[in-house]
């Protein structure tokens, strides 16, 4: 008997997908603008600011919520494109360290990972993000750490007798893709540091 289909992630696929083109529309109806030179000001580049972090997110979201086949992969360098947008201009620094060729649905485990990590960093930090041959590890680390034990249970125990908000769906999600991919999840919580290891 297949696999039965993980509706979650086909419809991430399907929303980042509807929205990717309609976004690149806009982004190049604002760059046709500021080419023309007719329009000019803190309006459109608000505007070209926004539609690029939107477009930035939608990629990251399409990798972490989207559904990844067995035999897809994605390059190293597309990852840290995406990381990089989707960081750029905050206080988040991502420092990634894989090898090129990736499997895209591991990828998709450190996505979400470092989702988990950035909740539990609002004012900043650091994540390292590294490949060994069998194990991924994420380390965050930041001087003001605001951890939610609630919600860091669910990692270990996903049936934990927790109300998650939609800004936490990545903690119940990171814990049941691991499970599909037979990877046992580990997480370590300091007071300054987060390792997380699948």
């Amino acid at each position: 008997m297949p696999d039965r289909p993980d509706l979650t992630a086909l419809i991430g696929s399907r929303i980042c997908h509807d929205l990717i083109s309609p976004i690149g529309a806009i982004g190049n109806g604002v760059e046709l603008l500021m080419m023309d030179g007719a329009t000019k000001g803190p309006e459109i580049a608000l505007i070209a600011e926004s539609v690029a972090n939107a477009n930035a997110r939608i990629r990251y979201f399409r990798v972490a919520f989207g559904a990844a086949g067995r035999d897809q992969r994605i390059g190293r360098g597309e990852v840290t494109s995406i990381i990089e947008d989707t960081t750029r201009g905050g206080r988040m620094l991502v420092d990634w360290q894989t090898p090129q060729d990736l499997a895209r649905r591991e990828v998709k485990l450190a996505f979400l990972a470092i989702q988990c990590c950035e909740t539990a960093m609002p004012y900043g930090g650091r994540i390292r993000v590294e490949k060994g041959e069998a194990r991924w590890t994420l380390t965050a680390q930041a001087t003001r750490m605001r951890i939610d034990t609630a919600v860091w249970d669910v990692l270990s125990n996903p049936g934990a007798a927790t109300d998650l908000t939609p800004t936490h769906v990545h903690f119940a999600l990171l814990p049941e893709e691991a499970t599909r991919q037979g990877r046992r999840l580990a997480v370590e919580l300091r007071e300054t540091e987060i390792r997380m290891s699948f």
